[in-house]
């Protein structure tokens, strides 16, 4: 084999490594797109589920809810399953800017299910086991920084909760509750902003969220003076 024909060789190795990381990086794309929106979906299941739920038990219409939010995820569950090989190794950390997106409204939406059942932060390792085999293994690793940017955009549907279940008999104690949690939320996360850039101008959302929270709760007993 002359050098011609060994350059070329060498180019032929490139190009189909060039193209396979191409290949698998719009794979990703396209799926973070389509756990995005089924995620989006499930928060609105969540929300119309709470809203047209009849019955009058709080803790019965929230735990209903929840139960609903949690089938309709094992559909990103399972997408997340296939990308499993996509991943292997050090290929999350390279592709991890495809994945981040679509993950974060995942952890958005299974936290708010987490909430309505259990009236707090789902757990770090609960979000990791979510995203794993049944032997436990994860599919790939969860970020600390994707973990806070999905429990920080929770923050705004627990405020549209919050605003949306004030007529409802219990709704202005339920908007009092959220409202602290979110101030909790708020302040809790506030030591991760120097480490987490993106954080920084989340945090400043849910102070607007908070706010809202505020306005809505405070009009709300104002007109039952």
């Amino acid at each position: 084999m002359d050098s011609t024909d060994h350059l070329k060789l060498v180019f032929q190795d490139f190009r189909d490594e060039i193209d396979a990381h191409n290949d698998r990086r719009e794979r990703l794309i396209k799926a973070s797109r389509d756990i995005t929106s089924l995620s989006k979906k499930t928060i609105f299941l969540l929300h119309r589920s709470v809203l047209e739920a009849e019955s009058l038990d709080e803790k019965q219409v929230y735990v209903k809810a929840a139960k609903k939010g949690y089938q309709k995820l094992k559909e990103v569950q399972s997408i997340y399953a296939t990308l499993k090989p996509e991943l292997e190794g050090d290929r999350f950390w390279q592709y991890e800017r495809q994945v981040s997106p679509g993950l974060q409204e995942y952890i958005e939406a299974l936290s708010f299910a987490y909430y309505l059942e259990h009236g707090s932060l789902i757990p770090f390792s609960e979000v990791q086991k979510s995203i794993s085999d049944s032997s436990g293994n994860p599919y790939f690793p969860l970020t600390v920084s994707d973990y806070l940017l999905g429990l920080s955009d929770l923050t705004g549907e627990l405020m549209r909760f919050a605003i949306s279940g004030l007529s409802r008999k219990g709704g202005r104690k339920k908007a009092l509750e959220v409202c602290a949690f979110v101030r909790g939320c708020k302040s809790d996360f506030e030591r991760f902003t120097p480490n987490i850039y993106e954080l920084r101008k989340k945090q400043a959302v849910t102070s607007t969220s908070l706010e809202k929270i505020e306005d809505s709760k405070y009009h709300a007993v104002l007109s039952k003076l």
